[in-house]
C-alpha cells in the first residue's frame, strides 16, 4: 500500500457526508446594515474548479454565525476597538500617529479588499502587514511590528472591519502574475507525509465533516478570523503554517515569499466575496 493511499484512507475517514451547512439561512446582515455576499460566481481564472464560491461563514454552526451578525457579539470586535487605541497613539521619533495621516480608520475602506498588491515604489507584492510596517517605519519613525503580532493582527483586523462588505478584487496580472503562479502550483502541491495539498480538503471536500468541524472553500476574506480554537484572531499565514503542518510536513515562514505567493492565489480564488473580517470560525 502507498504512502499517498493511506493518505487517502485516512482523509476518507475524517470525512463525513456534507450535513446541514447549505440548508441554514443565507443572509449575513452585520449590525442591520451592513450585506455581506456569501455566494457568487466563481472567478474565470479557477477555471471552473468551483460551480460558485461560497463564504466560510455558510458552513459554520448556527451559534457561530449570529455571533457574525452583531459587533455587540463578535470576540473579534474586541481586538479592533484595541487597534482603534493605537490608531490614534503617537508611536516613533516622529511623533505622528496613523491618524496623522490618514484622519479616523474609516478613510481606509477600500484597502482590504485588494491586498495583497503590487508596489510599484518598492517593486514588490505587499502583503496588508508589509504596508503597516512601510509605515510604521518610514513615516512615522517605529519600530516594525512582527508578522503576527497582536498589534499588527488588531490592526488589520481593524482594516478589514471599515471595508466589511465590500468586494476582495485582488489583481492577478501584471507583475504579479508570476507570483500567483507560484501560489497556485502551491495550492495543488501535495505537501508532507500525508500527501495533502490544500485543493485535497478545500475544492475536493468542502462542506464534508472533518472531525467534528466543516471544511470550507478556504477562502480568505474573513481573515483575520477569531477562532474559539486559539481564543484569538488569527493572522492568514498563521493558518498556512497550521494546514501544511497537518500534512505532517515542514511548513513555511511566516511573511516568507512562499507563503505571500499562496497568499495571493487563495485571495484571488474569493474575488466576489465580500470583506467580512474579523470573521468568527470553529
Amino acid at each position: 500500500m502507498t504512502t499517498r493511499t493511506v493518505a487517502a484512507l485516512a482523509l476518507a475517514g475524517l470525512l463525513a457526508a456534507p450535513a446541514w451547512a447549505e440548508d441554514a439561512e443565507e443572509r449575513l446582515l452585520v449590525n442591520d446594515e451592513i450585506e455581506i455576499t456569501l455566494r457568487a460566481p466563481a472567478p474565470e481564472h479557477l477555471d471552473g474548479a468551483l460551480p460558485e464560491i461560497v463564504s466560510g461563514w455558510v458552513y459554520r454552526s448556527p451559534e457561530t454565525q449570529d455571533l457574525q451578525r452583531d459587533d455587540f457579539d463578535n470576540p473579534g470586535i474586541l481586538y479592533v476597538d484595541q487597534a482603534r487605541e493605537v490608531w490614534n497613539a503617537a508611536l516613533g521619533s516622529e511623533g505622528k500617529s496613523c491618524a496623522s495621516c490618514h484622519d479616523d480608520p474609516e478613510s481606509m475602506r477600500g484597502v482590504r479588499p485588494v491586498y495583497p498588491k503590487w508596489d510599484e515604489a518598492k517593486g514588490e507584492l505587499q502583503s496588508l502587514e508589509m504596508q503597516i510596517n512601510e509605515c510604521l517605519t518610514d513615516q512615522m519613525g517605529a519600530e516594525a511590528w512582527g508578522w503576527d503580532s497582536d498589534d499588527m493582527k488588531n490592526m488589520t483586523a481593524l482594516l478589514a472591519s471599515v471595508s466589511r462588505g465590500m468586494p476582495i478584487d485582488v489583481a492577478i496580472d501584471g507583475p504579479v502574475q508570476d507570483i500567483w503562479e507560484r501560489g497556485r502550483e502551491m495550492y495543488y502541491t501535495r505537501y508532507g507525509q500525508l500527501e495533502l495539498s490544500c485543493a485535497s480538503c478545500h475544492e475536493q471536500n468542502y462542506g464534508n465533516l472533518i472531525r467534528a468541524d466543516h471544511l470550507s472553500q478556504g477562502h480568505t476574506n474573513g481573515f483575520p478570523v477569531y477562532r474559539f480554537s486559539t481564543t484569538a484572531l488569527v493572522s492568514q499565514h498563521n493558518r498556512f503554517r497550521g494546514c501544511i503542518r497537518d500534512t505532517r510536513a515542514e511548513t513555511f515562514a511566516i511573511g516568507s515569499d512562499d507563503l505571500l505567493a499562496l497568499e495571493l492565489y487563495v485571495a484571488s480564488r474569493g474575488n466576489g466575496l465580500s470583506v467580512e473580517g474579523p470573521a468568527v470560525r470553529h
